[in-house]
């Protein structure tokens, strides 16, 4: 259903529509109580006979509304209008990546500052044991200020870790064993083979979109999403140091260490991405271009050992080098003014002569 502007929803007064996808409608909307703008999103009402689709809806309510990072959009409300569910968020001003990626690479430093907020917004959903399924250039938003946001958690699951599972990933989500969820493109093979995700399937998805933030173009693409995903299964990404736009090697490492075809292979956390992109974006800063040959931290500790080593032999090397002292010439000191030979059986008949 389509909603005219003037429509009130509870306290929502509906001024224009924003956007529709798979999971529901968005409008632009008037919060009357707070005077405020909101984006007001609600399930179309042939929707509400889906049961699946409903889960996914009030799923992405309760997750998102469990989070509270400014890389992650806000809930404000959540809330029915004849039956139908609907969520009130915070309302952005700016594109989506998709739009900006559709004028060609981004320039190989705002790549990189979007890159490093995008990872640390999905370590605080990790942290809260969200799991995102469907990160893609459309689910992520840059504000006008420069601020990403992620978007659209209707694929999120949320992660549930017990004493029998501890070192298994159980999930809360309503997705049948062997069912495939996400966009083609950027989906994790675990994700293509139907299998369970974990944050590491977030941190393939962020690999691929960061590849195409660098490049301009898709790791994975083909014909058809079918094709896509064989690809995702079977290929490597070109390498981006053959995209011609001079690409560092630091940040293909990067890319390539989130496109591990096994999530072993991956980073294991959001924050450890988060963290060394942020090491290579100050780097770029400091330098005004993308260094060549960054070491990565594990090496940076090794060159610190390594460093340490060597100056220690260097000062085991002067210490051994340094000619031995002359030794000094003796001295005397009187102790008595007796004449004759003094002879003493210990130190205390010393001490008396010499007083």
């Amino acid at each position: 259903m389509s909603l005219a502007a003037g429509t009130k929803i509870g306290p929502y007064e509906i001024q224009s529509p924003l956007g529709a996808g798979g999971m529901g409608e968005v409008y632009r909307a008037r919060d009357t109580r707070l005077g405020r703008d909101v984006a007001l999103k609600i399930l179309p009402e042939s929707f509400t006979r889906d049961t699946d689709r409903l889960l996914r809806f009030e799923q992405e309510a309760r997750a998102v509304a469990a989070l509270n990072h400014p890389n992650i959009l806000a809930i404000h409300d959540v809330g029915k209008n004849n039956d139908s569910p609907f969520l009130v968020s915070e309302l952005l001003e700016g594109e989506s990546l998709r739009d900006l990626l559709e004028q060609g690479a981004l320039p190989q430093r705002r790549a990189i500052e979007y890159g490093a907020q995008i990872a640390q917004g999905l370590a605080a959903a990790h942290e809260k044991s969200v799991v995102h399924r469907d990160l893609k250039p459309e689910n992520l938003f840059i504000t006008k200020d420069g601020r990403v946001k992620i978007l659209d958690f209707g694929l999120a699951k949320l992660v549930v870790k017990t004493d029998e599972t501890a070192g298994r990933t159980m999930t809360s989500a309503h997705t049948s064993a062997g069912t495939v969820m996400g966009t083609a493109s950027y989906m994790a093979p675990e994700q293509v083979r139907g299998e369970a995700a974990d944050p590491r399937t977030d941190i393939f998805a962020f690999g691929a979109v960061f590849y195409e933030m660098l490049s301009g173009k898709p790791a994975f693409s083909g014909p058809s999403a079918f094709e896509a995903m064989g690809a995702t299964l079977r290929d490597e990404a070109r390498p981006l140091s053959e995209s011609g736009r001079g690409i560092p090697p630091d940040a293909e490492e990067i890319v390539r260490h989130c496109l591990e075809k096994h999530p072993a292979d991956r980073f294991q956390s959001a924050r450890d991405l988060a963290f060394d992109l942020r090491r290579l974006l100050a780097q770029f800063s400091s330098g005004g271009s993308l260094p060549a040959g960054l070491p990565s931290r594990k090496a940076s500790y090794w060159l610190a050992l390594g460093a340490l080593s060597v100056a220690a032999v260097a000062v085991a090397v002067v210490i051994a080098a340094r000619p031995p002292a002359t030794p000094s010439a003796p001295s005397f000191e009187r102790i008595t003014f007796h004449r004759g030979t003094v002879r003493a059986r210990c130190a205390g008949e010393l001490e008396d002569l010499a007083r």
